[in-house]
């Protein structure tokens, strides 16, 4: 990749994905996750992975999706607690050598997370911060964009292979480049120091869920309600 104008937050980052057994954080469980580093050219630098025996059966819809089974999971994962611990020390560990954790629709992420955590009585990752999420900052620089908002979508937009969707690896990579590129399609944003770029991402995520919350509501769907807390929920 070409890295010209690219923003200094986007030159080194953190890359976080996790796939679940579903799409409830309060009550889902991590199947697999990936924490590694970007360098500026999106040059993997590190990499780190888990496959997890989340201790409960892992719905086939969502085999389906990731590709691990209940029993895959029980023959080759990590106990959860164990892997839990060792997520949030990798992430905790990038954070404090200062690099960004990017990760898309951090909010589902972080905070199944930090569901976990408490599960099992982990301390839950500090912060967390600083945190690029894609899709917030691509909503907010190209609103009205028309068509879906996905990973894949969104890579495609922006010029990123994605060749293995749903794999915690390939799709936590893929978001750290798509971060990349959006710093150098939006050069404004590479004047944001990273601490002010999460602090927008907070109002923006908040602004976005508003406008999709007044949407449903004046499609047909009067008591619907989602949340704008980014990036825990």
């Amino acid at each position: 990749m070409d890295d010209t104008n690219a923003a200094r937050w986007a030159d080194t980052l953190a890359v976080f994905d996790l796939e679940t057994t579903g799409i409830d954080v309060d009550s889902c469980r991590i199947v697999t996750a990936h924490v590694g580093v970007l360098g500026a050219s999106g040059e993997v630098l590190e990499r780190r992975e888990w496959i997890v025996d989340p201790g409960v059966e892992i719905p086939t819809a969502a085999s389906l999706i990731h590709g691990i089974t209940t029993e895959r999971a029980r023959l080759e994962g990590q106990p959860a607690p164990t892997a839990v611990a060792e997520i949030v020390a990798a992430l905790a560990d990038v954070a404090m050598r200062g690099l960004p954790i990017v990760a898309y629709n951090a909010s589902y992420d972080l905070t199944l997370l930090e569901r976990e955590a408490v599960r099992y009585s982990i301390a839950p990752l500090p912060g967390p911060g600083p945190v690029i999420d894609p899709l917030v900052i691509d909503k907010a620089v190209d609103r009205y964009r028309r068509g879906k908002r996905t990973l894949t979508a969104t890579a495609e937009h922006y010029g990123v292979a994605l060749p293995n969707a749903h794999d915690a690896g390939a799709d936590a990579v893929a978001a750290g480049r798509v971060a990349q590129a959006i710093a150098r399609a939006h050069p404004q944003l590479a004047a944001i120091a990273v601490a002010d770029l999460h602090a927008r991402q907070v109002d923006w995520c908040r602004e976005q869920a508003e406008s999709y919350q007044a949407w449903r509501r004046a499609n047909g769907e009067p008591e619907f309600t989602t949340s704008g807390a980014w990036p825990v929920r």
